[in-house]
C-alpha cells in the first residue's frame, strides 16, 4: 500500500470536519427603551367662581388650545368651542387657538381659568346683515314708498340731480361692502358674539334711514356751491373708494386662505397702497375719506354726524392695530401713524 495514500486517509479521520465546529451565536440585538412621553393634566376652573369645571388627563404636550378646546366641550357640550376663552389668570387675555400646552408658561399640571363668551355668530353674517339693511332701507326712501313723505309723494322722484348721485354712491358703497365680505375679507376670528349683530345693525341701519329720510325729502335743498361742490365731492369719494379696496385686496394677499399668518403690510405697485408709508390702517384712512365726500356731495348733517361717529370708531380701532403691529415686529416702520399721517 502506498505510504501516502495511507497518511492522507489517516489525516481525514483525525481532522474534525468544519461543519461539526459549533458555530458562533450572533449576540442578541438590544431593544433600545422607549422613550418616556410626559403627559399633561390640565384643570379648567371658572374664572369666576374658580369652581372646577374639568380636569383633563393624560394630554399630550403638543396640544393646542384649540384642541383642549375641543376635549373641554366634550364634556360641556353647551360651550362649544367659539364661545369658549381659555386664560392662565381669571382677569388675563384670552389664550390664542394656536399656543402650544408645553410652551405655556406652566408646569405638568396646568391650570386654566374659563370664561363663557355667549352665543357666537360668524363675522360673515354680521357683515352681510349689517351691510345689506343700509342698501335696502336707503332705496326704501329713494324711492318714496308709501307711509314715509305722505301719499302725494309716493314713488315721487327728485328733481335735483345729486339726490340721485347720492343713492349711486351710497348703493355702491354697500354694494362694495358686500363683496368684500364674500370674496376679499380673510377673517382672523370666525364668529363674534350674537350681541354685535343688534349693536351693529342698530348704528348702521339707523344712521342709514336718518340720512335717507332727509337726502330724499321732498324739500330737500342741493348743495351751496351747486355742480362744482358735487363734481369735487364726487372725485372724493370715487378716489377713496377705490383707495380703500386696493387696501383691502393688499391686506388680503398678505394671508393665505385658511391661515393666521400676520405680516407687516407694504406698498405694492398699486399708487393707493403707498399711503402704508405713513399710516397703519390706510383702510380706515380711505374709508372716512369716501364719507366726507359724500357729506361734502349731500351737505346733510346726518351724513357728517356718521362719518364723525364713523371716524372715532376707527380711530380706536386703528390704534389698536397700531400697537399691535408695534408690538409682533420689532421691524415695524417706525414713521407710520394709525390713521392720519404724522398727526394721529
Amino acid at each position: 500500500m502506498d505510504m501516502n495514500m495511507v497518511a492522507r486517509e489517516a489525516s481525514q479521520v483525525m481532522a474534525p470536519s468544519i461543519n461539526s465546529l459549533p458555530r458562533p451565536v450572533p449576540p442578541k440585538a438590544t431593544k433600545k427603551p422607549k422613550k418616556a412621553v410626559l403627559f399633561f393634566e390640565v384643570e379648567i376652573l371658572d374664572a369666576k367662581t374658580r369652581e372646577k369645571l374639568c380636569f383633563l388627563d393624560k394630554v399630550e404636550p403638543n396640544a393646542t388650545i384649540a384642541e383642549i378646546k375641543n376635549l373641554f366641550t366634550k364634556s360641556h357640550p353647551q360651550w362649544y368651542a367659539a364661545r369658549q376663552s381659555l386664560r392662565l389668570d381669571p382677569k388675563g387675555k384670552s389664550l390664542k387657538d394656536e399656543d402650544i400646552l408645553q410652551n405655556l408658561p406652566v408646569g405638568t399640571t396646568a391650570t386654566l381659568y374659563f370664561r363663557d363668551l355667549g352665543a357666537q355668530i360668524s363675522w360673515v353674517t354680521v357683515f352681510l346683515t349689517e351691510y345689506a339693511g343700509p342698501l335696502l332701507i336707503y332705496l326704501l326712501f329713494y324711492f318714496r314708498v308709501p307711509f314715509i313723505y305722505g301719499h302725494k309723494y309716493d314713488f315721487t322722484s327728485s328733481r335735483h340731480t345729486v339726490v340721485h348721485l347720492a343713492c349711486i354712491c351710497h348703493s355702491f358703497h354697500y354694494i362694495k361692502r358686500l363683496l368684500e365680505t364674500l370674496f376679499v375679507h380673510r377673517f382672523s376670528h370666525g364668529t363674534m358674539p350674537l350681541r354685535n349683530i343688534f349693536k351693529n345693525c342698530t348704528y348702521y341701519w339707523g344712521f342709514a334711514a336718518w340720512m335717507a329720510y332727509y337726502i330724499n325729502h321732498p324739500l330737500y335743498t342741493p348743495p351751496t356751491y351747486g355742480g362744482q361742490q358735487v363734481k369735487l365731492a364726487l372725485a372724493i369719494f370715487a378716489l377713496c373708494q377705490l383707495g380703500n379696496f386696493s387696501i383691502h385686496i393688499a391686506l388680503r394677499n398678505l394671508r393665505p386662505a385658511g391661515s393666521k399668518t400676520r405680516k407687516i403690510p407694504y406698498p405694492t405697485k398699486n399708487p393707493f397702497t403707498w399711503l402704508f408709508l405713513l399710516v397703519s390702517c390706510p383702510n380706515y384712512t380711505y374709508e372716512v375719506g369716501s364719507w366726507i365726500g359724500f357729506a361734502i356731495m349731500t351737505q346733510c348733517l346726518p351724513v357728517a354726524l356718521f362719518t364723525l361717529v364713523g371716524f372715532i370708531q376707527m380711530t380706536i380701532w386703528a390704534k389698536g392695530k397700531h400697537r399691535s403691529y408695534l408690538k409682533e415686529f420689532r421691524d415695524y416702520p417706525p414713521l407710520r401713524s394709525p390713521i392720519i399721517p404724522f398727526i394721529l
